[in-house]
């Protein structure tokens, strides 16, 4: 898996986010912060095409783990879920534990980024 695992819905933007929160819930990971960057730019005055929403998320269990073993993986918790619209079409995505992690060279800590992964993508395929 690259960086970006991405897969397009037919679901609008709030379907798409509320049957992602509720598969994600099923998982074992709450949303701790969403922000929707299209809505965020145009408080400021600026115009975005299409929505941008990124929802944080965190297994409390799992990130004690890895904090306990390295504190500066914080740096890329919590995991990053995105909903986004382009074209007309919503698509859910996530980027890669088992690559941000693999920039730590914490090699006992991949099987849980793997773990990590697998709930994830589990939670946007159940999604779309």
């Amino acid at each position: 898996m690259d960086i970006v695992y991405e897969k397009k819905t037919d679901k609008s933007l709030n379907e798409a986010i509320e049957s992602l929160k509720e598969n994600l819930k099923e998982n074992s990971f709450g949303v701790l912060w969403e922000l929707n960057f299209k809505d965020k730019l145009g408080e400021k005055g600026l115009e975005f095409k299409d929505h941008f929403v990124v929802l944080e998320v965190c297994n409390p269990k799992q990130a004690k783990e890895v904090l306990e073993k390295n504190i500066h993986i914080g740096y890329v918790l919590p995991c990053k879920m995105v909903v986004r619209t382009e074209d007309n079409r919503t698509y859910i995505g996530m980027t890669n534990p088992e690559k941000l992690i693999g920039l730590f060279n914490e090699y006992d800590l991949n099987e849980v980024a793997k773990k990590v992964g697998e709930s994830l993508k589990k939670s946007i395929e159940d999604s779309i």
